[in-house]
């Protein structure tokens, strides 16, 4: 490609938008399935129920420690197909490319996203993209769509919690939000904290045969204390967390408290909140402790039907209500 910047002519239909696309999406897109020159993808799907997801992702920078929105996008689509019981096998991508955004830095995004898609054999199979004019987007947004296999169908669903299960969580909370925060500069701080993007299927898969598994769900937006929300709406049960058990990386921790920031309400992008009956809760911890990243698994809380409230035990002995997020403590992350 000739150009260095995207210019409003990328998106006009014309010689510059066919050169976009085919000189950088296709390129590093390339895959039996996708065809740039249809309308639509054509697909021969037999393997059963299937699952469909959608997502948008929109974050800055669009390049942080530990990944960029290219990963982050199927990362993310991938994941909720995932938590749902499922294994992600399609994409779909649309890019709204503000003019001005340089080329070098989406060809970069792009390779990283295909790379992401291909670790986990997920195709990206059609796509659009749109050129917004200069000031009125935020260098990229992406659209995905995504399409898997139901591995467990009717297994799992919020109305087969009960009260005494057990809460899981597959690994430290808070990493995205503070990597992304911390790239920003806008506190004059630096660290070495770095997004835990990620695909969550080895630590999905390893769950889908317990038998107690009732639920999952992955945290992003609005983090663990969210998540327990929504399962406390969801079931009428009362959530009972433990502050000494929930894993928080020491420099988000410290970040945290020099900002005023709660991890528990930071997003993450590479982790698993599972529900599990009381009696398979060990076996389950101890098949995600075994898988790499696992190490730091913890049984963090359980839901009780004496109280309908979200509530952290603290570490001192105390016990506190989590309220609902309102609002929105590190916008444009996910």
């Amino acid at each position: 490609m000739s150009e260095d910047h995207i210019s409003l002519s990328h998106g006009n239909g014309g010689r510059f938008m066919r050169e976009l696309i085919d000189g950088l999406f296709a390129r590093h897109l390339r895959n039996p399935s996708l065809d740039v020159q249809v309308d639509a993808a054509r697909l021969q799907l037999d393997a059963g129920p299937l699952l469909f997801t959608t997502d948008g992702f929109t974050v800055q920078p669009l390049e942080f420690p530990g990944g960029d929105i290219g990963s982050l996008a199927v990362h993310g689509t991938s994941n909720d197909i995932a938590v749902a019981g499922g294994l992600p096998r399609y994409l779909s991508l649309n890019a709204f490319i503000e003019e001005g955004m340089e080329i070098a830095q989406l060809d970069r995004i792009i390779a990283s996203l295909a790379a992401a898609a291909a670790e986990l054999d997920v195709r990206v199979i059609a796509g659009d993209t749109k050129v917004v004019p200069r000031g009125q987007g935020g260098g990229l947004y992406l659209a995905t769509t995504g399409i898997g296999i139901d591995l467990a169908p009717g297994k799992l669903g919020l109305n087969k919690i009960q009260a005494g299960d057990v809460l899981l969580v597959s690994g430290p909370v808070g990493d995205h939000g503070i990597a992304v925060m911390l790239a920003r500069e806008q506190f004059g701080l630096r660290g070495e904290v770095r997004s835990d993007t990620a695909s969550v299927l080895p630590f999905t898969r390893a769950l889908i045969d317990n038998p107690g598994l009732r639920f999952m769900r992955d945290p992003t937006r609005g983090g663990l204390a969210t998540v327990a929300h929504e399962l406390q709406h969801a079931t009428g049960l009362g959530i009972r967390l433990e502050q000494a058990r929930i894993p928080v990386r020491d420099p988000v921790q410290s970040v945290c408290d020099m900002l005023g920031y709660d991890p528990l309400f930071l997003a993450c992008e590479g982790r698993v909140v599972a529900v599990v009956s009381p009696g398979q809760a060990a076996g389950a911890l101890a098949a995600w402790q075994s898988l790499p990243g696992g190490e730091q698994a913890a049984r963090i809380g359980a839901l009780v039907d004496d109280s309908p409230y979200v509530i952290l035990e603290t570490e001192l002995g105390g016990e506190r209500i989590l309220e609902e997020l309102e609002d929105d403590p590190l916008p444009r992350i996910c």
